[in-house]
């Protein structure tokens, strides 16, 4: 297969290029940016430009069988501060790549999409897909609203998605110098000697997965057949466990010693105070299941940040 990973200069799409390769596909990358952590790679194509774009995204999809859409303009922290921002650089440019994906005759369009946010607070210890959604920021509303695009355009015209909503993936050329991402960004303060910041008081419960996990299941949602129009089309992507960021700091502790040191400052209207994905639907339809432990992924990403050498201030 040709796949196009738009995004696939960031994190996450990084990895799901490799693995993309790995397995043999063709692989073209759409991204504003290059990778800041790693060249590009000689065995795939790099088009550089802007969802926005028609004529760009119109040249990058052409003669692709997969588009996974991993591109996003904002954050969920900030979402709020504009969303008319939000909804026109990410609902609109999307609907526009999903009318190119119509005339290319793109076999399947995979989404990643919120586990964290499209749901809002939730009613559940373990969220399954069936769980109402009620976004509380303009960041979960908007990939909510591209789920229901989707699902349109599959009714209407035929196009065959999945939506994968991630919770939190962590790892290897995740930006340790980012404001999101909690598991990079506590060890990117490690590094540099500064002490963890945590908004309120770290009870607040997550559900983290393994980038490497995380980019196997969008390889899985390529390649599954839904039976039928009802057959299932979103699932939940995490570990199914979930860990508040005090235990997140004491796994870390174990991992690069005890001298990590937390400030705690007040807590944010757009944390919920726990998310846990149920990810029983993604084990059975797409025949997946998460395989880093916690301590395994820390201790992973330890030590490829370490090697960045990353400036103290």
């Amino acid at each position: 297969m040709k796949a196009l990973v738009t995004g696939g200069n960031g994190f996450i799409g990084a990895h799901l290029v490799d693995l993309l390769r790995a397995e043999g596909h063709e692989v073209r990358v759409f991204d504003r940016y290059p990778n800041r952590f790693r060249p590009e790679r000689p065995d795939v194509e790099y088009f550089v430009g802007e969802l926005g774009n028609h004529h760009e995204v119109e040249e990058a999809v052409r003669g692709i069988d997969w588009v996974f859409h991993l591109a996003y303009n904002t954050l969920p922290q900030t979402s709020n501060d504009d969303p008319i921002h939000d909804v026109t650089s990410n609902v609109v440019a999307t609907i526009q790549l999903l009318n190119e994906c119509l005339k290319e005759k793109v076999r399947k369009f995979v989404f990643v999409s919120s586990g964290g946010t499209v749901y809002g607070v939730p009613q559940t210890d373990l969220i399954s897909e069936e769980h109402t959604n009620e976004p509380i920021c303009s960041y979960g509303i908007t990939k909510l609203a591209i789920e229901k695009y989707l699902h349109l355009f599959q009714r209407i015209h035929g196009l065959e998605y999945v939506v994968a909503r991630f919770s939190n993936p962590y790892g290897e050329l995740q930006n340790p110098n980012a404001k999101q991402g909690a598991i990079g960004v506590f060890l990117g303060h490690i590094a540099r000697e500064q002490p963890i910041a945590i908004w309120g008081d770290g009870e607040v419960i997550r559900d983290y997965i393994y980038v490497t996990d995380a980019v196997k299941a969008l390889l899985c949602a390529a390649q599954y057949v839904p039976k039928d129009d009802a057959a299932p089309r979103i699932f939940n992507i995490g570990s199914g466990e979930g860990h508040s960021l005090n235990q997140i700091v004491e796994t870390i502790r174990s991992v690069v010693g005890p001298h990590v040191t937390v400030e705690y400052t007040e807590s944010r209207s757009v944390d919920v105070p726990i998310n846990v994905l149920d990810i029983n639907r993604a084990k059975t339809y797409l025949n997946w299941q998460p395989e880093v432990p916690l301590i395994r992924g820390v201790e992973i990403s330890w030590n490829w940040i370490k090697s960045l050498q990353l400036a103290k201030s």
